[in-house]
């Protein structure tokens, strides 16, 4: 039976962990204008990477507790989710078009960091100097956007412009967002943990592992503000932002949040035998699914968007149905891997060529 006082305790982190996160985000963002930052870099950096501050938050915190595979779920489910829900979601609202150069090559990089992680954890486990490799990896990736965003055209330029305003004037706005900032740090810690708390109490009454909480319940709560981000970006037309967002937090996740979660508990992260079979080959093949997608026209369309939905409604199912040991799993598993999966693929292997035809010179 669950209590009443555990669904508070969720609701109330989630709730927390929101407010810290958009204060967070907002202070930070406002800073680096006043600082001199352009809005392009701010997208891509800062924003980027403050979205993901739930999932660090109750990482690192889920780590201190040692319960492994919080963090783990966490950042997995959080990416799989990020991939098919949050841009299906956004690109059923609008198409997304993807013309932004760095996203283009973000998304091999996304694939990149996704395979390191399955080969980091093949032991069981991600230890402490893995996970310095994986921070070293996200500093890397930061001087790579920077350098990389000052080759962007003027449209993409006015496009990160007008979603995060010119640049804010110093003096005393300047304590004013520092102040955001760190109001948004205090309350992320304290959300973190209410949450953790919360969800090792859920799984604890349905019975059934922390590993599925974290994969379902901890990542949806803790990528609300990649959700936010992508659809407010996608209905204003700022559709690379959209997709931007999404492939950059899912980096963010793996090589920060992961490796910092290694790095803080003394014997590193445990990844359980489930995720290293299962979940994160999904959050590998997910990734690879954005190849066909974004290349086939760069854009994804209303239709892909669906798919990307009905695909992250399947994961989740299985995993209840799994976790439940329900009768119908067999039937389900067979279903997918029978009808369902080799049809998706012969689909995009379809319009890749259609696209590599149209765009061959002549």
């Amino acid at each position: 039976m669950i209590g009443l006082s555990v669904i508070l305790l969720i609701v109330a982190g989630l709730g927390v962990l929101a407010l810290g996160a958009e204060l967070l985000v907002r202070g930070a963002s406002r800073l680096a204008g006043a600082l001199g930052v352009t809005p392009l870099v701010i997208g891509l950096t800062v924003v980027a990477f403050g979205t993901s501050a739930p999932e660090l938050a109750v990482s690192v915190q889920a780590a201190l507790a040692d319960r492994p595979d919080v963090v783990v779920g966490n950042v997995v489910g959080s990416n799989i989710l990020n991939v098919l829900f949050i841009l299906g979601i956004s690109s059923l609202l609008t198409p997304l078009v993807v013309a932004q150069r760095l996203v283009r090559l973000e998304v091999p990089i996304m694939i990149g960091v996704s395979v390191l992680l399955l080969v980091l954890a093949l032991d069981g486990r991600v230890e402490r100097l893995e996970g310095l490799l994986l921070v070293g990896g996200i500093v890397a990736y930061t001087v790579f956007a920077v350098r990389q965003s000052r080759r962007e055209g003027v449209e993409v330029r006015a496009e990160y412009a007008h979603e995060y305003g010119t640049v804010a004037p110093r003096g005393r706005n300047t304590l004013v967002q520092v102040a955001l900032v760190l109001i948004g740090l205090a309350l992320l810690v304290a959300g973190a943990r209410w949450l953790v708390d919360g969800a090792a109490r859920l799984a604890t009454a349905l019975g059934v592992s922390q590993l599925v909480i974290g994969l379902t319940v901890v990542a949806a709560g803790t990528s609300v503000p990649e959700l936010a981000t992508s659809i407010v970006a996608a209905v204003r037309g700022e559709r690379d932002i959209a997709v931007g967002n999404v492939v950059g937090s899912n980096i963010f996740n793996v090589l920060f949040i992961l490796g910092l979660s290694a790095l803080v508990s003394p014997a590193g992260v445990a990844v359980a035998p489930a995720a290293l079979t299962f979940d994160i080959p999904v959050m590998i093949a997910v990734a690879v699914g954005c190849l066909p997608i974004l290349f086939t026209g760069h854009r994804i369309a209303r239709w892909e968007g669906a798919l990307f939905v009905g695909y992250y409604a399947a994961y989740a199912l299985f995993l209840v149905l799994a976790s439940l040991e329900h009768d119908a799993l067999p039937w389900f598993s067979r279903t997918m891997v029978a009808y369902v999966l080799p049809l998706t693929v012969v689909t995009l292997l379809v319009l890749y060529v259609r696209s590599a035809r149209h765009d061959r010179p002549g």
